[in-house]
């Protein structure tokens, strides 16, 4: 950026620059990842995307996303094990997880958090309702 008034130039530089915070959307439906990642791309973070449990924990392990949205049914590992792994490790135990899948088993709310999930938030879901989840677990982490 060019600014001609050198105080004003000094003062920008002294700013704070707002760290975008990444959002890992973990879901084997590309089309509803896709359409998440711009809601919340929209919304001023930035939208990472995994399809399978393995490509999710190369992806946190590497971004290190501020938070982590899990689908359970991924092909190739389910979600609460992939949870538990980032839970677990060393450099992701920290990233907030909300579980957001169609699964409607009776226990499903209390293994989602024995593996440390957040919150839980059954598919299909109010829009607003994952976004203030979103808000409210980002804020917990700042």
């Amino acid at each position: 950026m060019i600014c001609e008034d050198p105080v004003m130039e000094q003062e920008m530089e002294l700013r704070p620059r707002r760290v975008r915070q990444r959002v890992l959307i973990v879901d084997d439906d590309k089309t509803m990842a896709e359409i998440l990642a711009l809601a919340l791309n929209n919304q001023g973070y930035v939208a990472l995307k995994a399809n399978s449990g393995r490509e999710a924990v190369e992806i946190a392990r590497r971004e290190k996303p501020h938070l982590i949205l899990m689908d359970i049914g991924l092909p190739d590992i389910d979600g609460l094990t992939v949870s538990q792994q980032l839970c677990d490790g060393y450099d992701t135990g920290n990233i907030p997880i909300i579980v957001v899948s169609g699964n409607d088993s009776e226990d499903i709310v209390r293994e989602c958090r024995s593996v440390g999930c957040r919150y839980f938030l059954r598919k299909p879901y109010d829009p607003n309702a994952l976004l203030l989840l979103v808000q409210a677990s980002l804020a917990d982490e700042f």
